[in-house]
């Protein structure tokens, strides 16, 4: 029997060292979870936002649960509350407002979870941002606008969701344009909230009362750009109205090429949405990160249109 118990001991020592060996593998292979909240699944622009942010997740291994707040930044303070309830590692987020999503950065903050802002701003700071300069979008549209115009016009102004910072910084980028051509008239502005039937609507009220007086239409989206396209040309007015729009969508791809968008702006969605993740996944592993991240934007017409369509 004594001979059996140094068999006995070794035994021992080697399920132990098993068993740690089990826990340490389950400890490295433990996959980071993102929570992520976008503005609205609504739109094509932030469905490809958030395709291209899975894609990158799967790439590297995180799991990424994507909600959709439909617009409302009382929903999406919600979804945070709820991702912080569930312990997730780190959030993204895809604010609605400016000002009203503040309070879900702020509670993620307090909550010691990291928070990514994309594509979009708040008035709190987040623990990153990736996104672009949206100010700089609008100048690149009013820019090309101008130009077409020969400096003197009259033109309409699509603005999106009221309070959002693409809508904020869209509407100053223009504004600044604008200021540089003081025979350029901006005769009417309203929000259809990036939606396409709503850009159409209204675009179909100001040709009721502007009719040819309209020169150009500047639609902070391509969706609502899609919208000011379809009222034009079912009025007949389409040859006659300059229309330029941002996102560079496909169906405003296809429209450039057909020649009924005269131009839009490209919004990088696949380097943002990957970006965002990446950048989320290094702050959870604790790696350096850049605080902003900044994807520029490019004008899209008939001349670049080949190297964006896929």
């Amino acid at each position: 029997m004594k001979s059996l118990t140094p068999l006995l001991i070794c035994l021992a020592l080697l399920l132990t060292n098993c068993g740690k060996g089990d826990n340490s593998q389950k400890t490295d292979t433990k996959k980071l979870v993102i929570g992520a909240s976008m503005l609205g699944m609504q739109s094509e622009y932030i469905v490809n936002l958030s395709d291209a942010m899975q894609q990158k997740a799967q790439e590297m291994g995180a799991e990424l649960i994507i909600v959709d707040a439909e617009k409302s930044a009382l929903k999406q303070t919600e979804q945070i509350e709820s991702f912080i309830a569930q312990n997730v590692d780190v959030i993204i987020l895809n604010p609605c407002e400016v000002e009203a999503s503040s309070p879900a950065v702020a509670k993620a903050l307090a909550a010691n979870i990291p928070i990514v802002n994309v594509n979009s701003e708040t008035t709190t700071q987040p623990t990153a941002f990736v996104g672009s300069n949206d100010t700089e979008s609008g100048k690149i549209a009013l820019r090309f606008i101008a130009e077409k115009l020969g400096g003197k016009g009259n033109i309409v102004m699509i603005h999106g969701f009221m309070g959002q910072t693409a809508q904020i910084q869209r509407e100053k980028g223009a504004q600044e344009i604008l200021k540089q051509y003081p025979n350029i008239k901006l005769i009417a502005q309203q929000a259809a909230d990036w939606d396409r039937a709503k850009g159409m609507d209204l675009m179909e009220n100001w040709i009721q009362s502007f009719g040819t007086k309209i020169n150009a239409v500047f639609a902070q989206n391509d969706e609502m750009g899609m919208g000011a396209v379809k009222a034009l040309t079912d009025a007949g007015l389409k040859d006659k109205v300059l229309v330029v729009s941002i996102d560079a969508i496909p169906d405003a791809l296809q429209a450039v090429k057909k020649g009924t968008l005269d131009a839009t702006v490209f919004q990088d969605s696949q380097k943002q949405g990957a970006g965002a993740v990446e950048t989320a996944i290094k702050i959870a592993t604790q790696k350096t990160y850049e605080k902003q991240l900044l994807i520029p934007f490019q004008l899209v017409t008939q001349q670049n249109l080949t190297q964006f369509l896929k």
